[in-house]
């Protein structure tokens, strides 16, 4: 599943880079994003695995300079 962000977006905030020490339990386990916001994972060192849960089988791997697109209300997790 590939998704862009839609034209027009202004961004809200971005997070705190995280190390696989420093992810967030959170971010590790089901959750999704607020209704209307877009989210981008961008991976600026080593890899990051990447699950919607809809397709749970199906671990997307981002790696160094890669980004993920993930749209509102779409459960999802990282794997570290």
């Amino acid at each position: 599943m590939a998704y862009e962000l839609p034209v027009g977006l202004v961004l809200a905030r971005t997070t705190a880079d995280f190390t696989h020490e420093s992810t967030p339990a959170g971010l590790r386990r089901a959750h999704r994003i607020a209704t209307g916001v877009w989210g981008r994972l961008v991976v600026s060192e080593g890899e990051v695995g990447f699950v919607f849960e809809d397709e749970p089988e199906n671990v997307i791997t981002v790696g160094v300079g890669g980004h993920l697109v993930i749209p509102p209300d779409t459960p999802h997790h990282v794997i570290t």
